[in-house]
């Protein structure tokens, strides 16, 4: 099968803990969508010799980014909790005030499968032109079971109309309904373990999460949860020890969950829970920004235990209300002290092992040649600054 050569780059192959793998004056050979070879120039195989060959001019080509943790359908907007938050209000006060997931949970029961779709291909398409090529979307604004299922709808007819690979997750333990206040356990029992089943069924779910917090599920309910996730065969990962530790961490890691989220609030027992399941900490440096917390997760735990940091826009109405992956990657970098080269891995081999693929975020023989193409000189740049949209373009192999 005759391919492609992609010739004349700067190849950051993100295939090495040191150095981004960078390749000086590289080529990438690209074949039935995948990555048929790369490496220096200079020592392209004879056997694609007669192939075609685009020459990049020196630009820099990385792995396609990946964006780990995202909800990105929704209706209705929160402004007016950006306003409280700067009054005063903490989360947990606009949460109990009315606000909060609940507020986003009203607005999208109102709105049709085809209006949640309209709504959230702007979202997308801001995502795509920063190089997204993978990303997740989660349910969790329905609390229903028909808007839940309508949700993951959504998301699965984005990834149909544009080309970007969407990964569902069903969170139907994101908060509790008005309907079910001060009945949490009854929530559990007959919607969200009902509406899980009726996703997996529907072919809807490729994981869960849940939201294990003081305003949210307790671990036992969680646990529960998870437990009827892994009976379906369904991979779990968790919004853990955001706002408190109740032990999320270690909860998810018993679960071997592909990744824990937030984790401000982590315990050094958490964190070797999560090294010792080989799960990813998923840090969400725009959650962090927008609520104002005062706690950062802590980074070197977690380099110090050989934990992997994905990072992720963690897009959402209220509490980040970001939909700029380069944003992101500034913002890893100066509030929580990733290096730039971390934080690039945070958005591709580990973002990739956060939603358990192996075959995306690294460019090497095999993966799937998904590609970002960038008119800058190292990858390091793609972390310090804020604005400018250097991507030249993004190679997918979906459809090849």
């Amino acid at each position: 099968m005759t391919g492609q050569i992609l010739a004349g780059a700067r190849v950051a192959t993100l295939d090495s803990v040191q150095s981004y793998g960078l390749i000086d004056r590289g080529a990438v050979v690209v074949s039935g969508g995948r990555v048929d070879w790369v490496g220096p120039e200079c020592e392209l195989p004879g056997r694609v010799s007669g192939w075609p060959r685009r020459n990049l001019g020196g630009r820099l080509v990385t792995p396609g980014l990946i964006d780990c943790h995202t909800h990105l359908v929704y209706g209705g907007s929160r402004a007016r909790e950006f306003e409280m938050r700067l009054t005063g209000a903490s989360y947990e006060e606009i949460s109990r005030s009315g606000g909060g997931i609940m507020s986003t949970v009203q607005a999208t029961r109102g709105l049709s499968l085809e209006d949640l779709v309209a709504s959230a291909l702007p979202r997308l398409d801001a995502l795509i032109a920063e190089g997204v090529t993978t990303l997740e979307i989660k349910s969790g604004y329905g609390m229903d079971l028909d808007t839940e299922l309508r949700m993951l709808k959504a998301a699965r007819q984005l990834g149909e109309r544009r080309p970007v690979r969407v990964v569902t997750s069903f969170l139907g333990a994101h908060a509790i309904p008005d309907e079910f206040r001060d009945r949490s356990d009854a929530y559990i029992d007959t919607i969200c373990l009902p509406a899980l089943e009726a996703a997996h069924e529907a072919g809807l779910a490729d994981a869960v999460d849940g939201f294990c917090e003081g305003i949210a599920f307790s671990p036992s309910q969680i646990d529960r949860v998870f437990a009827r996730a892994r009976q379906l065969g369904l991979p779990v990962k968790l919004h853990a020890d955001q706002l408190s530790d109740l032990g999320g961490a270690a909860l998810a890691s018993r679960h071997a969950a592909l990744s824990a989220d937030h984790l401000e609030y982590v315990s050094e027992s958490g964190v070797k829970a999560m090294a010792k399941a080989g799960t990813v900490a998923v840090l969400l440096p725009g959650a962090y920004y927008t609520l104002r917390e005062p706690v950062a997760p802590p980074v070197s735990a977690f380099r110090d235990h050989g934990v992997p940091m994905a990072v992720a826009t963690d897009a959402n109405p209220g509490s980040s209300p970001i939909h700029s992956i380069l944003t992101i990657l500034n913002m890893a970098c100066t509030l929580f002290r990733l290096t730039p080269e971390e934080a690039l891995a945070g958005v591709t081999c580990h973002a990739a092992a956060a939603l358990g693929f192996r075959d995306r975020g690294r460019i090497r023989a095999g993966c799937l040649a998904d590609l970002a193409v960038w008119d800058l000189d190292h990858p390091r740049e793609l972390a310090c600054r804020i604005g400018p949209n250097p991507l030249v373009e993004r190679i997918s192999g979906i459809g090849s």
